[in-house]
């Protein structure tokens, strides 16, 4: 039977359904440490996943250099990006890519709306200064009646609107494809940038949207705008935006995601006060880590049975030509 590894450490507990469902059926789980081993590396990734059909991924990258050598059948991402995968060469090596959709979106806009709270009421500002001895009553403008605005409006982009509008805020989206909705106007992109009291971005990282949060977008939006990332790091030039946080044009942040996961030490954005940062956890919660992880592990269970879970798959052209 096939061997399946697991990188992502908070999936590493046998107690977990997705373990008793691989088990029972005869597979074999590998658990891959990825604090112990710098999965970033193409030649350790390799390595780590010798031997190994199938891989439940987390968001460790997996370039042409690993994907032209490996003997991997599947990547079954645990999430919905894939940004982390080169699809082309995956799908050159008839190497089937997987997530899980329509599960995290509740999770990932909470962790929005958190965002969103934590930074119009300044928790984190007011919770020391009161642990310090200072009391001081500063007040900050209310969500409601503000503008959000936002990048993308697929299923967490709706979520994360629902909440919203519940909140009495006005909600704005760019997004090229949505359908459209009676309560939320779909704009242009110069409008979102300049209507937008808050940005926040629900896109997928691609060549067209890579580093779309930049010197020049930043400089379009109102000042003292708010930006909260939940999505992808790659959409945000953390230069710029470090820059734009310090002079003011930028209010403050909410940051899920980075270009390197984790941040390096000299990053500018961690020596910063108006940034409240996460581990890319917007899309976790006890509820969809679950479900995550048994679709993810369903996911390989079918195509291995001779099934083919075309609603989860992102590279339905190598159909014709993969066998496990």
């Amino acid at each position: 039977m096939p061997t399946v590894a697991v990188t992502g450490d908070h999936f590493h507990y046998r107690e977990q359904e997705y373990f008793g469902l691989l088990t029972k059926a005869g597979y074999e789980v590998r658990f891959i440490d990825p604090v112990k081993n710098n999965l970033n590396k193409p030649d350790v990734l390799l390595e780590q996943l010798a031997g190994c059909d199938a891989v439940m991924c987390s968001t460790e990258p997996y370039p042409a250099a690993f994907l032209d050598n490996c003997s991997v059948r599947v990547l079954s991402r645990l999430g919905v990006g894939f940004d982390s995968i080169d699809l082309e060469a995956a799908t050159r090596n008839n190497i089937v890519v997987c997530r899980t959709p329509g599960i995290l979106h509740e999770s990932a806009a909470e962790q929005t709306l958190a965002f969103l709270f934590a930074i119009s009421r300044n928790v984190i500002e007011r919770d020391r200064q009161v642990r310090e001895g200072h009391w001081k009553r500063t007040c900050w403008p209310r969500l409601a009646g503000q503008t959000l605005g936002l990048l993308g409006l697929g299923l967490i982009g709706r979520c994360v609107a629902e909440k919203a509008l519940a909140l009495g805020m006005k909600v704005i989206a760019y997004d090229p494809v949505a359908a459209p909705h009676d309560q939320i106007e779909l704009v242009t992109l110069d409008r979102l940038w300049s209507d937008s009291d808050i940005v926040s971005l629900h896109a997928p990282c691609t060549p067209e949207t890579a580093n779309i949060i930049n010197h020049v977008t930043l400089q379009r939006m109102k000042q003292g705008v708010v930006l909260i990332n939940t999505s992808r790091g790659g959409l945000v030039d953390e230069a710029a935006l470090a820059a734009a946080l310090q002079s003011g044009q930028v209010l403050a942040a909410g940051l899920d995601v980075f270009h390197d996961e984790p941040p390096k030490p000299d990053n500018p954005l961690l020596k910063l006060d108006n940034v409240i940062l996460a581990p890319h956890m917007a899309g976790m919660d006890l509820e969809s880590e679950r479900a995550m992880a048994t679709m993810s592990a369903e996911n390989i269970m079918a195509l291995h049975s001779g099934q083919w879970p075309a609603a989860n798959i992102v590279n339905p052209e190598v159909q014709a030509t993969w066998k496990w």
